[in-house]
C-alpha cells in the first residue's frame, strides 16, 4: 500500500495561500531541486519581489504577472518512504472548470482557508465539488495565522463554522490544522507560537492518508478506449475500472450481448500476464474478432451489467447559458458518448449555500446544482457513482463545449 502514489488535489478561494503553501511543502520535503530554487529567486527578483514561493508552482509567466493559479498542475512530493502527487487547481471563479479536472483524479482533498477571510463562497464551492466528486477525505488547512497572530479564538471560530457546513454533506474532516505557509508554521514542525495547537503538523497529517483498495472485489468493468490493429491482431485497449481480468476468462461485450473469451493480455513493461487488477491500463486480444468499437464495455458474463435509457443525477452546471428541460445535449460517461436530455430537474440547489432554491424547475443556472432525470437516446450504461465513480462521472456538452459535470445517484 505504501508504494502507491496518493494524489491529494489542493483547493480554495483565490488568494488563500494554495501555491505558497505547495512551495513550501516541496522546501520542507528536500523534493525542490537547487537548480529550481536559484529559478525561483531569479524570477522574483525580476518582478521586484522577495522570493515567492507560489512561483514553484505558477510556472506560466502570465500567471506570475497576475498573481493567480490559471492551470493545473500535478507536483510529485515524497514524504519520508511515500510518494504523493499534489494537484494545483485555480480558485478564481471562471476557472471553475479547472479546478473539476484537476480533482476527479485525486483520492483525497486539502482546502486552504484564509485565517483572516475565513470561509468564502468560493470556497464552499470548492469542497462541495469534492464532495461531488467523491473526495469524502480532507485535510483543512487554516493559512495565514501570522496575520492574526496566531489566535486561538479566530481557529476555533473558524472551525466551528466550517464544521456546520460540513454538516450537510459527506466529507468528514481527517484533520483541521492552523498553519501559515510563509512562516513555516505547522508544516513539517509544531508552531512555537500555537502552543495551543496539540494536533499533528501538516505533513504528519498528509502522510497518514492511504490510497482506498477494493475496487478488484467488484463486478468486471472494462470500458473500450481504443482498437488497434498490430500484427494482423486486434488489440483492445482501455483502462480496467473494477474487477480482475483473467486470461481464458469468459467476457460479455455490451451493447451488442456477444461472448468472447481473453487470448492474450498485454500490459508495457510486462511478458505474458496471466492476471490483471483494477486501475491498471491494459491491451487484450480476444479469441474471436467481434462487433466491437469506442464506447462499449466488457463485462464478467455471469455477472452483466444492464443497459437503460434513464437515470437519475445530480449536476452542477458551469455555463453562461442555462441548462433547460428537453433539451438535446451530449453526456460523455466513461468512454461513451450519448445523446441525451434532461426530462424533469426535480430540485435546483444554491452550490455555495446547498440551499434549495426551487422544486421542479424548468431550468439549471451558473454554477447551481439540481437533481434531475435523464433520458437517453440510445442504450447506455451506467453505475451509480458510489459504488464505481469511473462509470458513474459524467460530463455535459453543448456544440463540442462542456457545460456541467454530473453524478449518477
Amino acid at each position: 500500500m505504501h508504494k502507491q502514489t496518493v494524489k491529494i488535489v489542493i483547493a480554495g478561494h483565490i488568494d488563500h495561500g494554495k501555491s505558497t503553501l505547495i512551495g513550501r511543502l516541496l522546501l520542507d520535503t528536500n523534493s525542490l531541486s537547487r537548480e529550481k530554487f536559484l529559478e525561483l529567486k531569479k524570477n522574483s527578483k525580476e518582478l521586484g519581489k522577495v522570493t515567492e514561493l507560489a512561483y514553484i508552482v505558477d510556472q506560466l509567466k502570465e500567471e506570475r504577472e497576475q498573481d493567480k493559479t490559471i492551470d493545473t498542475a500535478q507536483i510529485p512530493l515524497k514524504v519520508k518512504n511515500r510518494r504523493f502527487t499534489i494537484i494545483d487547481t485555480p480558485g478564481h471563479t471562471e476557472l471553475l472548470k479547472n479546478m473539476i479536472t484537476g480533482a476527479t483524479e485525486a483520492q483525497a482533498g486539502l482546502v486552504v482557508i484564509d485565517a483572516k477571510e475565513g470561509i468564502m463562497e468560493q470556497t464552499r464551492r470548492h469542497i462541495f465539488i469534492l464532495d461531488m466528486l467523491g473526495i469524502n477525505k480532507a485535510i483543512f488547512a487554516v493559512n495565514k495565522m501570522d496575520i492574526v497572530n496566531y489566535e486561538k479564538e479566530r481557529f476555533e471560530k473558524l472551525k466551528n463554522e466550517l464544521a456546520g457546513f460540513l454538516k450537510n454533506i459527506k466529507i468528514k474532516p481527517l484533520f483541521i490544522i492552523p498553519i501559515s505557509a510563509k512562516k513555516d508554521s505547522n508544516i513539517s514542525k509544531k508552531c512555537p507560537y500555537m502552543k495551543w495547537y496539540k494536533g499533528p503538523s501538516l505533513l504528519q497529517a498528509i502522510y497518514s492518508i492511504t490510497k482506498e483498495t477494493g475496487h478488484d472485489k467488484k463486478p468486471l468493468r472494462f470500458p473500450i478506449q481504443d482498437i488497434y490493429e498490430i500484427n494482423e491482431e486486434r488489440v483492445i485497449v482501455g483502462r480496467l475500472e473494477s474487477g480482475i481480468m483473467k486470461k481464458s476468462a469468459s467476457l460479455l461485450i455490451l451493447p451488442s450481448n456477444q461472448k468472447a473469451k481473453i487470448k492474450t493480455i498485454k500490459i508495457y513493461g510486462q511478458a505474458n500476464p496471466s492476471k490483471v487488477y483494477a486501475g491498471q491500463n491494459i491491451g487484450i486480444i480476444l479469441d474471436k474478432n467481434t462487433d466491437i468499437k469506442r464506447g462499449y464495455i466488457l463485462v464478467d458474463k455471469n455477472r452483466s451489467l444492464k443497459l437503460v435509457n434513464s437515470f437519475k443525477g445530480s449536476v452542477l452546471w458551469l455555463s453562461s447559458i442555462p441548462l433547460k428541460i428537453n433539451s438535446p445535449m451530449t453526456l460523455r460517461c466513461s468512454t461513451q458518448e450519448i445523446e441525451c436530455m434532461v426530462e424533469k430537474i426535480q430540485k435546483r440547489i444554491d452550490s455555495s449555500t446547498l440551499n434549495t432554491l426551487e422544486e421542479n424547475a424548468k431550468e439549471l443556472r451558473l454554477n447551481e446544482t439540481g437533481l434531475m432525470t435523464f433520458v437517453t437516446k440510445e442504450p447506455a450504461f451506467f453505475e451509480k457513482f458510489s459504488f464505481i465513480p469511473e462509470l458513474g462521472r459524467f460530463v455535459i456538452e453543448k456544440d463540442s463545449k462542456p457545460m456541467g459535470i454530473g453524478i449518477v445517484i
